[in-house]
């Protein structure tokens, strides 16, 4: 059975109760920031397991230029509420899928701690305690499962930066000691061929990103000013375009961000879980598609000024190991370090992705005192069996990816609810 909902300030959901067997008292929430979410795959394997799930859109549904990222915290809060009020609902788990990582994270952040958690001198944009006021304690959630959840779309814009760029003003012209699609580089030019890097171009690489997007940080400001001022044209916003941003090492190189950097859980194909290894990424490189995508138009960004800083902008040293996570509100480490510690927590890596470190490194900003860290094996971005992985590594068996992921979410929520 299943219910459609329309929410004040444009949000959408799509309420999925399970058609026979009993209905548990625990039902989860799933949203993204722009991608459509009414049908996402919780909703079909969840109520297989006696849950009931809502499946929600943003009021930013396929629509990144128009995000105002603080304004989605009224969304999910929508459907908090919206779940509280279901006959037999008890308790409420959000999940933090993909860029519902950095959506679910910011709302409990908002939730637990009010307006002051997004603001600050220090964020790039910052909530207004007008918008975000009345929340009660039933908004908070009861507990977040984290499905290879990103750190944030603005570390993924950072990643995607191509540090060959040389000047904003003429992105076609590329320094070749710092093209990523060079063959004297490194990159490996056939389909799934993996590209490799050495380490100081890699250092190279990554530490320029960050100078980049530092530097389209303040001309964005700039414009800001220069609005406020009035040396702009009469608005409060502007068009922000961002050329060269399919360009992450890691798409097309698997020894970039290749996996944990400790020992993790890796629930196997067979059900069982081995915890006593570096748990490393089984994915598919795909060099020239990135490639061909960062040298045409559509590799870049179209944004207006506030989707920009708001959700597409983060500070940095450094785009993997030197960022300031709290810089942005979209930003799930900067979240997850601000959240009660009685919060049970589940984070869930795909081992055919490239989030198994940044899902290890949102496990270790936690500050839940319940907190697991598993990675599924062979399982795609998708939550899906990786059948590309598969083929790559010699035919191996990843088939229960799927039902391996919800049969493990089914029995942490039973144990804790």
């Amino acid at each position: 059975m299943k219910q459609f909902s329309q929410f004040s300030g444009g949000g959408q959901g799509l309420y999925w109760v399970p058609s026979s067997g009993p209905v548990s008292h625990t039902a989860f929430l799933v949203i993204h920031r722009t991608g459509d979410f009414l049908s996402h795959v919780s909703t079909q394997e969840l109520p297989r397991r006696g849950f009931s799930v809502l499946g929600m859109n943003s009021r930013f549904k396929n629509n990144e230029a128009s995000v105002n990222w603080e304004l989605i915290a009224l969304d999910v809060r929508a459907g908090v509420r919206f779940l509280r009020s279901q006959p037999g609902i008890t308790k409420v788990i959000l999940i933090g899928h993909s860029g519902g990582g950095p959506t679910t994270s910011y709302y409990q952040a908002v939730a637990e701690n009010g307006p002051s958690y997004c603001q600050g001198a220090n964020k790039l944009s910052q909530c207004s305690s007008s918008q975000l006021s009345g929340f009660l304690p039933t908004d908070r959630a009861d507990a977040i499962v984290f499905m290879d959840a990103h750190p944030g779309n603005t570390v993924n814009g950072l990643r995607s930066l191509n540090a060959a760029v040389s000047s904003e003003n003429n992105p076609k012209q590329l320094n070749t000691a710092l093209n990523p699609f060079d063959e004297k580089n490194g990159f490996h030019p056939n389909p799934q061929g993996d590209s490799v890097y050495s380490s100081a171009f890699v250092q190279r690489y990554t530490d320029t990103q960050s100078q980049r997007m530092n530097d389209l940080i303040a001309a964005a400001q700039q414009m800001q000013e220069d609005i406020a001022s009035g040396k702009s044209l009469p608005t409060d916003n502007d068009a922000f375009i961002v050329y060269h941003d399919s360009a992450r090492l890691s798409d097309f190189s698997t020894g970039v961000w290749r996996g944990t950097l400790h020992p993790a859980k890796l629930l196997k194909n067979n059900g069982t879980i081995d915890a006593t290894k570096v748990v490393n990424t089984v994915r598919v490189p795909d060099g020239p598609g990135n490639r061909d995508t960062d040298s045409q138009l559509s590799g870049g960004l179209f944004l207006n000024l506030t989707s920009f800083l708001s959700a597409n902008a983060i500070r940095s040293t450094n785009s993997l190991t030197g960022i300031d996570w709290c810089s942005s509100n979209n930003s799930t480490p900067c979240a997850v370090s601000h959240l009660s510690p009685s919060l049970p927590v589940l984070v869930l890596s795909m081992q055919g992705h490239y989030f198994i470190r940044d899902g290890e490194q949102i496990f270790e900003m936690s500050t839940s005192s319940d907190k697991d860290y598993v990675v599924i094996e062979g399982a795609t971005h998708g939550l899906a069996p990786c059948t590309a992985c598969s083929a790559l590594h010699g035919g191996a068996d990843y088939s229960n990816a799927r039902t391996n992921l919800f049969n493990y979410v089914r029995d942490w929520a039973n144990a804790r609810f």
